[in-house]
């Protein structure tokens, strides 16, 4: 099958002008490429973004439709193609078509009065909460606790996504199991991961002679008659709309566990903080829309550069997980090599996102990013507001840190030994967060989506969609039939024996 036309066959004859140079030329070009929404300022003005690449950009998101492709997300038209759905998780946030927002609005109310019946003694004691979920039903609401619930709330909140026995001792060793409620989180109901894992939930608790373990199981799920069937009382079932995808579903009842930890208000901060950044991204021309401006910023080192990787780093120990979170949602999102019609693409789709904490991340991995023979974009991430009881100067020392590898990415450093040179022109952007709480978290978490989407559009394809997790997930399945391993290849046939399977 023929390659489809390439958006950015003009964009790839350009040559990308030296950073000192674009800084030289232009005294306005920090604030042209900064741009300030919902309390957190964004900065690419030490990307190789410049006029002529701006101009293209904003050639190819006209002949994409990207304006266009844009109101139809909002406007809860089908924009899941493949799967011949909306994409509603805008909705949850109040924004765009009249009908999913107020299914939205219902889902969150039916939400609010069960975390009220729980609070009221409708459970009984409830000391902690075991979170079962994989994916998108495990990273958001572990990137919320993790960021907004250090040192609050009375209920404490496990989180259990992987299936190895190690973690499931881990996540219950410091619960009681008389007093923890399970949220077991699926949009289908069927991930094999998360049944397993709930199963073993339950025989945790009638090991501990709770009488009815399915009685403490509240099941988050599109899917509710899977719920019904494995054994969970319909009162207790939290539904969600099918257009909410895996890794865009924090914002639903998915996030039931943070809603409870945290407290309502703190989740209802949250999902205004995103529907601020969701007005940005409408109603904002393209050429001073964070998301948009963002989305060119990654292309033009995909497509131009030939960048393969992107670098996230937190300067927040708050934000550890967002290097994780970002995986998921870019890679799974973006990472295909056909366009929305089913033909293969004629240049890169999403770069490997990977990164880390910062200053952990300056003594591990800084020395490629500075040295290295690989061009790697790299995102700084930083909170002005300490959120921390010791001595300031540990935030100042924390905020110098990631201003000063920012510039010296690009500045570099002559030297005459070549073991000691720093070559410089590496590029990076900083998000700047006056402050972490819910409303900026959502902000910034709301820009990533809108990102991604804005990409996926320049690209041509959906991101909706993520058929590339299910061949591995039918081929482990088929392991057991013994007779099935005489289909696998010889290593894995010598694997599979080895290991007794």
């Amino acid at each position: 099958m023929p390659a489809t036309t390439d958006p950015f066959a003009r964009l790839r004859t350009l040559k990308l002008t030296p950073l000192d140079g674009l800084f030289a030329g232009d005294e306005e070009r920090v604030e042209t490429l900064s741009v300030e929404v919902a309390g957190i300022r964004f900065d690419w003005s030490k990307t190789h973004l410049d006029a002529a690449l701006l101009g293209e950009f904003a050639a190819i998101a006209e002949a994409q439709g990207l304006a266009a492709r844009r109101e139809a997300l909002f406007s809860g038209e089908v924009v899941n193609v493949t799967e011949g759905r909306a994409a509603t998780h805008v909705a949850e946030r109040g924004q765009g078509d009249p009908d999913h927002v107020a299914a939205a609005a219902a889902s969150h109310q039916r939400m609010r009065s069960l975390i009220d019946a729980i609070e009221g003694g409708a459970f009984g004691d409830v000391s902690g909460i075991l979170h079962i979920g994989i994916g998108g039903s495990a990273l958001g609401p572990e990137l919320l606790l993790d960021s907004l619930g250090r040192g609050t709330g009375e209920v404490g909140v496990s989180i259990l996504s992987n299936i190895d026995g190690l973690a499931v001792d881990d996540s219950t060793d410091p619960l009681d199991p008389e007093t923890t409620l399970v949220c077991a989180v699926s949009k289908t109901f069927t991930t094999a991961e998360t049944l397993m894992n709930l199963e073993a939930a339950l025989k945790w608790m009638r090991e501990a002679g709770v009488e009815d373990p399915y009685g403490r199981v509240i099941a988050i799920t599109a899917n509710p008659a899977a719920a019904i069937e494995f054994g969970i009382d319909e009162t207790r079932i939290l539904p969600f709309d099918e257009g909410v995808g895996g890794r865009y579903s924090l914002w639903s009842s998915v996030g039931f566990s943070a809603a409870l930890a945290l407290g309502w208000e703190t989740f209802e901060e949250l999902l205004e903080g995103a529907a601020a950044m969701d007005r940005h991204f409408r109603l904002t021309p393209l050429e001073r829309n964070a998301p948009v401006l963002a989305a060119f910023a990654d292309l033009a080192y995909t497509q131009v550069a030939g960048a393969e990787t992107r670098a996230v780093f937190a300067y927040d120990e708050r934000l550890r997980l967002l290097p994780s979170y970002l995986q998921q949602l870019e890679m799974e999102s973006n990472g295909k090599s056909v366009n929305a019609a089913g033909e293969p693409l004629a240049g890169p789709s999403a770069a490997i996102t990977w990164g880390g904490t910062g200053t952990d991340a300056q003594h591990a991995v800084f020395q490629l990013l500075h040295q290295g023979t690989h061009l790697v974009p790299v995102e700084f991430v930083a909170v002005i507001e300490r959120g921390d009881d010791q001595d300031p100067a540990h935030h100042r020392a924390l905020l110098r840190n990631c201003f000063a590898q920012g510039a010296a990415l690009m500045a570099g450093e002559a030297a005459a030994d070549p073991a000691r040179a720093f070559a410089g022109n590496r590029p990076s952007s900083t998000i700047l967060l006056d402050r972490l709480d819910a409303r900026t978290l959502g902000a910034l978490l709301a820009f990533y989506e809108h990102r991604v989407f804005a990409a996926a559009v320049l690209l041509g394809i959906n991101p909706f969609d993520q058929f590339g997790v299910e061949l591995g997930k039918k081929m482990a399945r088929a392991l057991d039939n013994p007779e099935a391993a005489g289909e696998f290849d010889a290593s894995t046939r010598a694997l599979i024996e080895r290991a007794g399977l």
